[in-house]
């Protein structure tokens, strides 16, 4: 008997997935307030500051940051609001997404999943799609924080399923696979299906649920959608090996998004290179 067999218990239901995503705490306010509005420039630096000031995590968070030597202030910057006159509204929306994320789904200990490594891989993965948004003159706010949140499924089944994704683990190192296809054979389900349904309860704009949902298979969203830059962006990453993880499996890009990027190999060097410096850039922060 396989593996896969042997836990008929691990699979996981619609009603049974609906149950833990309600569980979940909602993200804070100021945090829904930025992702609603992401494509919006003439947010109130003061409203935004007085929301923020009532979380101490995200203050702390942002305030590192300003502080940090990337900015070159050495510990001037006191207050939320000259933190965000500082970095600017979209450096701001990315740390408070990334810190918020954080503390909704902290590391539970399933045993074989490394959330270091995960959060190593959404950083790259978000940097990596800005840098291609830019390029390519998309929305970079849109790709960073969909570069960021592609993968979030994989959180939710990790935090509110951690035995069952043991069972996936252990299925995935035994047969060599992709997680994407041991979820599927363990679970009855993939991060994909949850990401997609967790971002339907948390009302995030259509433009991100459409880069979760898509972010393996953007080919029915179009050649020019956010989905097909997260997806070369999420190869690129895995490539370059940037959660620095042992014996990764680099997962197979759309073709169609590969072309329809249309770099040529030294425009796609240059991608590498400044994924990797700004990475480290911002890893060292964060």
């Amino acid at each position: 008997m396989n593996l896969a067999a042997e836990h008929d218990a691990d699979r996981i239901g619609p009603d049974r997935l609906a149950e833990q995503i309600e569980q979940l705490p909602a993200l804070p306010e100021v945090v829904m307030d930025l992702l609603q509005n992401i494509d919006r420039e003439d947010v109130d630096i003061g409203v935004l500051a007085r929301k923020m000031s009532h979380d101490q995590t995200l203050t702390a968070k942002a305030l590192r940051f300003a502080n940090s030597p990337f900015y070159g202030t050495q510990g001037k910057i006191s207050s939320i609001q000259q933190a965000i006159t500082l970095l600017g509204m979209k450096t701001v929306r990315q740390i408070l997404t990334a810190a918020a994320l954080a503390s909704v789904f902290p590391d539970n200990r399933c045993k074989g999943f490394e959330f270091r490594a995960f959060w190593r891989h959404a950083m790259g993965t978000a940097i990596c799609a800005r840098l291609l948004a830019r390029m390519l003159h998309l929305n970079q706010d849109f790709a960073f924080t969909a570069g960021l949140l592609h993968d979030i499924g994989r959180l939710v089944l990790v935090t509110r399923f951690p035995h069952s994704y043991e069972q996936v683990i252990a299925y995935r190192d035994e047969h060599d696979i992709f997680l994407l296809d041991a979820e599927r054979s363990i679970l009855g389900t993939d991060h994909v299906a949850v990401g997609l349904a967790l971002a339907e309860r948390w009302r995030f704009p259509e433009v991100i649920r459409h880069a979760i949902a898509g972010h393996h298979t953007p080919e029915p969203l179009g050649s020019s959608s956010i989905a097909s830059l997260v997806n070369v962006a999420n190869g690129i990453v895995h490539a370059l090996d940037l959660a620095a993880v042992d014996n990764d499996l680099v997962p197979p890009v759309s073709l169609d998004a590969w072309r329809n990027v249309g770099l040529d190999d030294a425009a796609y060097l240059r991608l590498f290179r400044e994924t990797e410096v700004e990475f480290e850039k911002i890893s060292s922060i964060l």
